[in-house]
């Protein structure tokens, strides 16, 4: 896998956990595939990829196969960015009106396109082989794209002042690990902030109380309840915690561990 220099490991940090993301949101989602091919890729760097066998039920996908695929899958894209997206902080992004019309969000697959001209062939033949992506279905630079918004996004966006911060965090509030990078959930979404007040659901001075998320568990739980659950029953991490169906997902997805660097 590509070296990546210690100036750009925050960044590929963010960028691991973002294409994390997408592939777990994408795996665990049952839909309908083209099987994936059984000729052999050719292609030596990517025979040097991790051989997990996806499939839609995550039962059948080990977690330490999925880590190394999405160590590999990012390590390789990685190299291929902008070097200013490489070592880019909020800070220069705030003050550079040009980085700012650039990377404007949400990024499409012809912003992709355009910022990743010479991606090396075999990072697509790995993803469509294990049929993450499709020819006829999502191409390569449309399955970036969400990556790399979520990348812009957590580069450019500071958090609001929370009730708890992220110091006081000790790792993901629902899986455990500690060792991606976490962002902030509001525990009542700002969407239903109004009616939770009118209605009587929650005080307004508990509608800013936050709970730290890896980007995956996020995402699972706008997934696994709408805004306004999230509101009326959901709105304590002990809460989410007492439901089977979150606490078989943390099991899971809390064993995914990158390789050592």
């Amino acid at each position: 896998m590509a070296v990546i220099p210690p100036e750009q490991q925050r960044n590929f940090e963010i960028f691991r956990d973002c294409l994390s993301t997408v592939l777990i949101e994408k795996i665990s989602q049952p839909q309908s595939q083209p099987k994936r091919r059984t000729k052999p890729n050719t292609n030596k760097k990517a025979a040097r990829a991790s051989q997990p066998h996806f499939d839609n039920d995550t039962s059948f996908n080990p977690a330490e196969d999925l880590a190394d695929f999405t160590d590999y899958i990012a390590s390789e894209t990685f190299q291929y960015l902008p070097e200013e997206l490489r070592i880019l902080d909020y800070y220069g992004y705030s003050k550079d009106t040009d980085l700012q019309a650039r990377y404007a969000l949400p990024l499409t697959g012809d912003n992709v396109a355009d910022l990743l001209p010479a991606l090396d062939p075999s990072i697509s033949d790995s993803l469509t082989a294990y049929g993450i992506t499709h020819d006829a279905v999502q191409a390569i630079n449309e399955f970036l794209a969400p990556v790399l918004t979520s990348l812009v996004n957590a580069i450019s966006t500071p958090p609001p002042v929370p009730s708890s911060t992220k110091a006081q965090a000790e790792g993901c509030e629902i899986c455990g690990r500690d060792w991606i990078p976490l962002s902030y959930h509001h525990l009542i979404p700002r969407f239903v902030h109004a009616k939770a007040v009118k209605r009587g659901w929650h005080r307004e001075e508990v509608l800013q109380n936050v709970a730290w998320l890896c980007g995956a568990c996020h995402r699972f739980v706008h997934r696994f309840a709408d805004h306004e659950e999230l509101a009326r029953h959901y709105y304590t991490v002990e809460l989410l915690m007492q439901e089977e169906q979150v606490v078989k997902w943390a099991d899971w997805v809390g064993r995914l561990r990158w390789k050592g660097r």
